[in-house]
């Protein structure tokens, strides 16, 4: 019997995105975060004595700025050749063989399976056949799984693949291939990557598994993150199955039910007391999160008028429930007057206009052609790591949402001025 680790889309310094900086925000412990989760990784692999890790593409963000992260992978992976535990690894479409100007020569206890073609490691302690490869370029449109080579006979067979399967909402559509492709290779065991949430395809004959990354990044990669711990048992079929989380910093979104309170200060405190709850689950981990305050209430006017204010007491909240554990990265106000804000306008513009909003909420095509117009500008200044979270129609979403409160506020604030 023996274990091995899964882990794939480390994204080595990348930097978490999104993170407002305020006082008392923990700026020194958010940064690194994806080193100390590497930490973690080997510090599992050493505490449970596995054979090998296996990592499956995008170990790195992108191209080195400088040579530390080489240089900081070599350190942290030493400690795994001082324990005897190889590490086996392909690129991805992040760090791919052409992608990367800068290199270091690695320890002589990992090997990068090629990018050419699908190549064979066989690790003869543990009687495991390893079969990969790397992508050659960032955008590989191909079927590798075809062409990955037949089980080898009396041993384990793991597949390694960076893909999206048969596609996968907010990853682009890379290595694609379908389950059939991969059962057809007869292997044990499939560890995929790419996909940032933890999804097993298929259990047992053959295990198709997504780990999910290993440290969320920002507010769309939620949850619990890090790999999965899996056992083998003397007749070469998967024994044990477990997700081990090893993300240092917990992205979350807390969304607060204001229906009906009557002013902002009664708003926090529901906020403080969902945020108590929100807490446990997090182990201690520092908590990055985006607050959402929806609902109609009384309490929208004073929100609405001050939002810098509301929002720096919802940190200030946060500093005290958190004890310094918390980051809020956004808060967004998207509280309503009390009831319909067209009710009682008749068949007027303000009617049309609200009609207009709610369809436009529900028509991702229309909200996206209505975002290139509006956003045009905005977009051609924004670095390109950003304009994938603009376009998503979460964030488009979100932004109507907080834009029709303002818009029927101001029209209504300029119709009771032209009364006058």
């Amino acid at each position: 019997m023996f274990k091995f680790l899964h882990a794939a889309d480390i994204h080595l310094d990348s930097p978490q995105k999104g993170l407002d900086r305020y006082e008392g925000a923990p700026v020194a412990e958010c940064r690194g975060a994806t080193r100390r989760a590497l930490e973690n990784l080997v510090d599992l692999a050493i505490a449970e004595k596995v054979a090998f890790v296996l990592i499956v593409g995008d170990l790195y963000d992108g191209d080195w700025t400088d040579y530390n992260t080489g240089l900081f992978f070599g350190k942290v992976i030493s400690r795994l050749r001082e324990s005897g535990i190889p590490v086996i690894m392909i690129r991805g479409n992040h760090d791919a063989a052409n992608r990367m100007t800068r290199d270091l020569r690695l320890l002589d206890n990992v090997r990068v399976l090629s990018a050419e073609q699908a190549e064979t490691v066989v690790l003869q302690d543990c009687a495991v056949a390893v079969h990969g490869r790397s992508f050659p370029t960032r955008a590989v449109l191909d079927n590798l799984a075809r062409a990955y080579p037949p089980r080898v006979a009396g041993l384990f067979n793991i597949g390694l693949l960076h893909t999206c399967v048969d596609g996968r909402e907010g990853h682009e559509p890379y290595a694609p291939c379908s389950l059939s492709d991969l059962r057809a290779r007869e292997y044990g065991y499939w560890a995929l990557g790419h996909v940032h949430a933890r999804e097993t395809l298929y259990e047992d004959d053959p295990w198709i598994v997504f780990p999910g990354n290993l440290q969320g990044r920002h507010v769309r990669e939620p949850g619990p993150k890090g790999c999965v711990l899996v056992s083998v048992d003397d007749a070469m079929t998967v024994a044990a199955f477990e997700p081990r989380w090893l993300d240092v910093v917990r992205w979350e979104t807390c969304r607060v039910d204001a229906a009906g309170a009557h002013d902002g200060d009664e708003v926090v405190h529901r906020f403080q007391e969902r945020l108590t709850r929100l807490l446990p689950a997090c182990e201690g981990r520092l908590l990055a999160l985006r607050v959402e305050l929806q609902g109609a209430c009384p309490a929208h006017e004073p929100l609405s008028a001050r939002p810098a204010h509301w929002t720096n007491e919802v940190r200030q909240a946060a500093l005290d429930a958190g004890s310094g554990r918390v980051w809020i990265e956004k808060v967004h106000l998207k509280t309503r007057p009390p009831g319909d804000p067209a009710a009682g306008r008749g068949d007027g513009p303000l009617t049309e206009l609200a009609a207009c909003l709610d369809e436009l909420s529900t028509d991702a095509a229309r909200l996206r052609a209505l975002g290139d117009r509006a956003l045009d500008d905005l977009k051609r200044k924004l670095p390109s790591e950003l304009l994938d979270e603009l376009d998503a129609p979460e964030r488009l979403r979100s932004l109507l949402d907080q834009v029709g409160p303002l818009l029927f506020e101001r029209l209504l604030g300029q119709a009771g001025n032209t009364s006058r």
